[in-house]
């Protein structure tokens, strides 16, 4: 298969690197002139949890020629328009683009490249992009995962094509309820990445303040009863059924804050992506992932007041209102519930 990762930030340059080291001929693209170079230069690096530099290909959007069989796509949301445009004369009829985007993307990927196209695959890992070439692994190695599925929750041959590509990153499960797996990864994306967001800080920093954690268990509670209402049924994520997260009382809801942090203290060094591009004065995916919730709340009749103040927060952040600091815990009003 002719290979390309289109979007080779922090999740891609390290994908990049470990589809090379382990046998596979793939090409990074991204818009970033200079990581680019630095690629072609010394190769794709990875630090933190993973020592590795392997020298990799890599080109800008510009220099795409021909067809591509497989695109692992990781382009923000935010970038959409500009990067399926560039991207859809460069498919033929059966190629596959696999979207490795946070949220749930497979519709609106589909409206640009056609929906037989596409497929999902939820990434159960995180990276920080430091400097042109180098990302980090802010996750340990051996708890990082992918799930793959298609749109209409079947497996195919190319189904397990893709995801032969998808094991030289990391193991590779195939799923048949993709937007199970889907609302089960933007749950964890919106709890611990939401507030990372909001507050400017990692994810052990929120995981070790009693309040934070408390706003990160209402989160994860109020997406868990958006799904119910729109008939999702939550997929375990890394062999964790994210169901027991839902509570109904305050006792409980102590009760889950152990939980998260069991479950995400491998990845206590990560900083939510969003706050890297707020970092870098960019624009966030805070609307296709808290966002989503609150949208399919108010479409579904439930209340998601937690997941509206960090989208709200995050806006604020991006407009010069608030700073990305720990003080906007603040705005945060804790539910109150029976005890």
């Amino acid at each position: 298969m002719k290979v390309a990762i289109l979007g080779a930030g922090s999740l891609g340059t390290i994908s990049g690197a470990l589809i090379t080291k382990n046998g596979g001929d793939v090409v990074l693209i991204d818009a970033n002139k200079e990581h680019v170079e630095a690629l072609n230069k010394n190769g794709a690096t990875i630090a933190g949890k993973m020592d590795l530099t392997v020298p990799v290909k890599a080109i800008t959007p510009d220099a795409m020629s021909g067809t591509y069989d497989l695109v692992l796509y990781l382009v923000k949301q935010t970038y959409n328009e500009s990067a399926l445009k560039a991207l859809v004369p460069h498919l033929h009829k059966d190629s596959i683009v696999c979207t490795l985007q946070n949220g749930v993307p497979e519709e609106a990927v589909a409206a640009h490249v056609g929906r037989e196209k596409v497929m999902g695959c939820a990434v159960g890992w995180g990276a920080t992009w430091l400097r042109p070439g180098v990302s980090e692994l802010t996750s340990e190695s051996d708890k990082m995962t992918l799930d793959l599925g298609e749109l209409d929750g079947t497996i195919k041959d190319r189904t397990k094509a893709v995801a032969a590509v998808l094991e030289k990153i990391c193991p590779t499960e195939i799923t048949t309820n993709l937007p199970g797996i889907r609302w089960s990864k933007l749950l964890i994306n919106a709890t611990l990445s939401g507030m990372s967001a909001s507050l400017g800080c990692t994810f052990g920093d929120v995981l070790d303040n009693e309040k934070a954690l408390a706003c990160v268990a209402l989160i994860g509670n109020e997406t868990i009863a958006v799904t119910r209402k729109l008939g999702v049924t939550l997929e375990k994520i890394q062999g964790a059924d994210l169901n027991i997260l839902a509570f109904q009382t305050q006792a409980e809801m102590a009760a889950r804050a152990g939980i998260y942090k069991m479950v995400f203290g491998p990845h206590r060094l990560l900083k939510a992506s969003m706050l890297q591009d707020i970092e870098k004065g960019l624009k966030t995916e805070i609307d296709a992932i808290n966002g989503v919730v609150c949208e399919n709340g108010r479409k579904t009749g439930v209340p998601t007041p937690i997941n509206d103040t960090v989208v709200s927060t995050v806006k604020g952040i991006e407009q010069g209102k608030y700073k990305a600091e720990f003080g906007n815990l603040s705005l945060f009003q804790l539910t109150q519930l029976p005890e």
